[in-house]
C-alpha cells in the first residue's frame, strides 16, 4: 500500500489544497538557490503542523553527482546545515539528485559522489534521486540507503528498494505545478519539524511452542515457516516427580524428503536439551517420537 505525495519547486500548493488532494507527504529542495526553490523553516513548520510529512533532496545542478568526492562532501555539509535548519531531526537521510539520464559508464563518478556524501552523513542517512539505472547501480553497490525513482529514464521499471517512486509529472495542486509521488515502504525518509516517525511496532514473535503428547511411541508433528528457526528445545520435569528422563526421537525435515534424525534424552537435572537444525535455510517441519513410557510431560519450543 503507497502514500501519496508531491514535489514541487518555487510555487507553494499551501496546505489547503494539499489536504484537499489528500497529499501525506511533500518532498522539497535543498540547494544554493536563492530565488525560492528551497524549502524554509516557516513552510518545514506549515506543513509539520498540518501533519504533513517532508522529505527533502538536494540539488544544485542536474548532473552535479559527476563533479567527484569532493563535491559530494560538500553538497552533504551544506545539504545537512540547511536541512537542520528547518527542523530536520539529525537521524534522516537526504536524497542528492541526478536528474539526467546517467549511463553505467558515469556510474563510477555517481559512487565516488555518494561517497563523499556518506563520508559526511553516514551511509545510513544517503539517498539517491535517479532513474531506473542509476538507482538500481548503487543499491546493488550499497552505495545509498534510500532511493527515489522516477519513471522517467526508466522504461516502465521499477526497483522494488526504492522507498519513492515519482510515477508522473506536470499536476496541478493549488495552481502550482507538481510532481506526483508515492511511497512504497514504511521509511522513506520522511519527518515533520523535530519528529522522526516511529519505528513501526515488531510485530510479536509466534514463536511456535507446546507439550509433547504423552505415551509410548506417540508422536507429535510441528509444522514450521521454512527458514524462520534454527533450533528446537527441550525440558521436561521428570525429577520433580521422581521419573526417569526423557527419551525422544527428533526428526528434521529439511525439504525434498531429507531428514536429520537426532536421540536425545531430556532430563531436568541438566536443563533444556537443545537440537539445532543443521539446514535452518530448508527446515520447514519436526516429528518428535516418544522413546519412552511417555510419563514424563516434556514442553518444547522453537527459536
Amino acid at each position: 500500500m503507497s502514500v501519496f505525495g508531491i514535489d514541487y519547486a518555487w510555487g507553494r500548493p499551501g496546505v489547503p489544497a494539499m489536504k484537499k488532494a489528500g497529499v501525506k507527504f511533500a518532498a522539497r529542495y535543498l540547494s544554493h538557490d536563492t530565488s525560492g526553490k528551497n524549502l524554509s523553516a516557516n513552510e518545514a513548520r506549515q506543513l509539520s503542523d498540518a501533519g504533513i510529512w517532508i522529505v527533502v533532496v538536494w540539488e544544485s545542478t542536474a548532473s552535479r553527482a559527476l563533479a567527484g568526492h569532493a563535491a559530494g562532501v560538500a553538497d552533504a555539509t551544506d545539504a545537512a546545515k540547511q536541512a537542520k535548519a528547518c527542523g530536520m531531526p539529525s537521524d534522516r537521510p537526504i536524497y542528492f539528485a541526478v536528474d539526467f539520464d546517467a549511463t553505467s559508464g558515469q556510474q563510477n563518478e555517481i559512487h565516488t559522489y555518494l561517497d563523499g556524501a556518506a563520508s559526511v552523513l553516514g551511509r545510513g542517512r544517503v539517498g539517491l534521486y535517479a532513474g531506473y539505472g542509476p538507482i538500481h547501480r548503487a543499491f546493488d553497490a550499497k552505495k545509498i540507503t534510500f532511493g527515489w525513482q522516477t519513471y522517467a529514464w526508466s522504461g516502465g521499471r521499477w526497483d522494488s528498494r526504492a522507498q519513492v517512486q515519482q510515477y508522473s509529472n506536470d499536476h496541478y495542486v493549488g495552481g502550482v505545478d507538481c510532481d506526483y509521488d508515492r511511497a512504497m515502504k514504511d521509511d522513506y525518509g520522511q519527518w515533520r519539524v523535530g519528529v522522526s516517525p516511529a519505528p513501526k511496532p515488531q510485530e510479536e514473535d509466534d514463536m511456535p511452542y507446546g507439550q509433547l503428547a504423552g505415551g509410548p511411541q506417540t508422536i507429535t508433528p510441528i509444522s514450521l515457516p521454512k527458514g524462520r528457526y534454527k533450533s528446537i528445545g527441550f525440558i521436561a520435569d521428570n525429577g520433580l516427580q521422581g521419573l526417569p528422563a526423557a527419551q525422544l526421537r527428533v526428526a528434521v525435515h529439511q525439504g525434498a524428503g531429507s531428514w536429520y534424525l537426532a536421540m536425545v534424552t531430556v532430563d531436568s537435572a541438566g536443563g533444556q536439551t537443545i537440537v539445532t537444525f543443521p539446514n535452518p535455510g530448508s527446515t520447514d517441519g519436526i516429528s518428535i517420537r516418544r522413546e519412552d513410557s511417555g510419563d514424563v510431560p516434556v514442553a518444547w519450543e522453537v527459536s
